[in-house]
Formats: C-alpha cells, sequence, structure tokens
C-alpha cells in the first residue's frame, strides 16, 4: 500500500508517464504475488508443494516489482531485462501450486 502510494503521491511529475506506468505494473504484482504467496503458505499442510510454490511467489515478486522499481529510479534500461526472470519465478510458483492442488485433490465424500 505504501509503494502505491508513494507512486501516486510522490512520483507523478518527477518521472515520465510511462515510467509511473511501470512502477505502478510492479506495485501491482507485488500486492498480488505477496497475498497468493500468504494463501499458498496457508496451504503448506495440506497441499506438499505449497511451501515451495510460495517461496517461488515471493522471491519472483522481488525480482519482477525490484526490478521495475530500479527502473523507474534509474531510468537504466536494463533492469527491464531482468523483470522476467521474476515473472518465470512467479509463473513457476503458481503452476507447481496448482499441480500440487491438482495431486493432493481428495474425491467427494
Amino acid at each position: 500500500m505504501a509503494l502505491g502510494a508513494f507512486g501516486a503521491h510522490a512520483l507523478d511529475g518527477l518521472v515520465r508517464p510511462e515510467r509511473l506506468i511501470t512502477f505502478e505494473t510492479g506495485v501491482r504484482y507485488h500486492l498480488i504475488h505477496a497475498l497468493a504467496a500468504a494463501l499458498a503458505a496457508s496451504l503448506a499442510e495440506r497441499i506438499a508443494s505449497a511451501s515451495l510454490a510460495a517461496g517461488l511467489l515471493l522471491a519472483g515478486s522481488a525480482v519482477f516489482s525490484g526490478s521495475l522499481y530500479a527502473l523507474v529510479a534509474t531510468d537504466v534500461g536494463v533492469f527491464g531485462a531482468i523483470a522476467p526472470i521474476g515473472g518465470t519465478s512467479m509463473i513457476a510458483g503458481w503452476l507447481l501450486l496448482a499441480w500440487g492442488a491438482w495431486r493432493e485433490r481428495r474425491p467427494p465424500a
């Protein structure tokens, strides 16, 4: 929430509009994947792969969003090239969580 407020109020007028959109994308994915990692961690007792999935979601979020924040702060384009590494980690986390949930499913009683 604090990063979103910072972007909306402190960065407006300080960075180019397209960089502000980049920052907002980082905040959005950061928030969504922090919540997803918390959900995955809460499922760790029921789904064997959930802890690893949570770790992948958190690491991916840190790399993806962090690289976008660094891009906005420095305007150094190489940071944008790092974002797909984080995105790949987030995708792997989602897939691992889905696979674990499918594997642990139980037939209806």
